[in-house]
């Protein structure tokens, strides 16, 4: 849950911050930020923004095998550059060492320190969908970064589900996929249910103003901690953090206390661009070896639908690591936390061949 924390209070400056003490406190080189605007990028909705910037964060030498790292929503690079996951997998000898791969992190559109309605645009800012953000992913990395094939591409949660299309929509583009807490089907069941009553809640709430609202409504940070206890957390954690009312009122008064910063546009921009995603028709194009991670309690993808299994038959060479589940996991937050499954990563890439560029 500390990861969730994170992803879900970070403002811009404290994603600068959270940067700042990875590079302190990590085994692995100090991360370099970077900028890059797309002139008149065209969204699926075919509004065009005559400018559309991307953040960026890098770790390691451009020389090395690049590596792509797509984080989950509303968090950025800096949400990944944390103990847990970079400093289980960015050191010497860990599966994705800095010292041998070029690790590009980007703040997809709408997060982090990319455009996003909270820029100037409010509500009027153009409605941009899991497509948008990964072609946006694609092009900076292509077009400013100059790659035109990487070793790896791992995502989290909504990073794991771009992944997903990437693998689809440019299945040439990588030697390896590792999409992680997500599934290769369409977004819906209560997965998309509790998004849809997530937005709905803060747009509900009087003081929105159709977004264009003084001051943050105060719905926001109930529905956030309403959806983080709802759809992550694991339920024996749950169990074992609170097993009685007391502890339980305790628990949920200390995540409404929280520090929380986050804008309502921004906040429902980024739960609202999961509608439509539906990788699966073309699940059949992707070429690379994959290795999805799922944890067995994740509330948001629960393993007993059987949808993983039916959709990683399609796929030309893959196969699912299901975390089991304990009082230690934290559910669909799981994989937030690399020591799960260090291990069958270092072993997937390995065993994965470079494909010629």
């Amino acid at each position: 849950m500390r990861l969730l924390n994170v992803l879900r209070t970070a403002s811009a400056a404290a994603a600068l911050s959270l940067v700042a003490l990875a590079a302190l406190a990590a085994d692995y080189p100090a991360p370099r930020e970077g900028d890059w605007t797309i002139k008149d990028f065209k969204f699926h909705t075919g509004d065009v923004l005559p400018e559309l910037r991307l953040h960026y964060t890098t770790v390691g030498d451009p020389k090395g095998e690049p590596v792509v790292v797509l984080h989950g929503t509303t968090g950025s690079a800096a949400s990944m550059l944390t103990p847990g996951f970079a400093g289980e997998l960015f050191g010497p000898g860990q599966p994705l060492d800095a010292a041998r791969h070029y690790i590009i992190l980007p703040d997809a559109i709408g997060h982090g320190r990319s455009s996003k309605p909270s820029d100037g645009m409010k509500a009027r800012f153009p409605r941009y969908n899991y497509d948008d953000m990964a072609e946006a992913q694609y092009r900076l990395i292509t077009e400013h970064l100059g790659l035109k094939h990487v070793r790896l591409i791992i995502g989290n949660s909504m990073g794991g589900m771009h992944a997903w299309i990437l693998g689809v929509k440019h299945p040439g583009f990588m030697d390896a996929l590792v999409p992680m807490a997500s599934q290769p089907s369409e977004m819906g069941s209560r997965n998309w249910m509790l998004r849809r009553l997530l937005t709905e809640t803060i747009r509900r709430d009087p003081t929105y103003a159709n977004g264009e609202y003084t001051t943050q409504p105060p719905a926001l940070r109930v529905a956030n901690v309403f959806f983080a206890l709802a759809t992550s957390g694991g339920t024996l954690a749950l169990q074992k953090q609170g097993p009685t009312g007391e502890l339980a009122d305790k628990l949920v008064d200390a995540r409404l206390a929280a520090p929380f910063n986050a804008d309502a546009n921004d906040y429902i921009y980024q739960w609202d661009s999961s509608r439509g995603y539906n990788p699966s028709p073309g699940l059949e194009k992707i070429d690379a070896p994959v290795l999805a991670i799922n944890s067995s309690d994740d509330e948001r993808n629960p393993p007993e639908t059987g949808i993983m299994e039916r959709e990683m038959k399609r796929l030309k060479n893959g196969r699912l690591y299901l975390i089991p589940a304990s009082t230690e996991t934290s559910g669909h937050g799981t994989t937030g936390f690399a020591k799960f499954y260090k291990q069958q990563l270092q072993d997937f890439l390995q065993a994965a061949p470079k494909r010629a560029m």
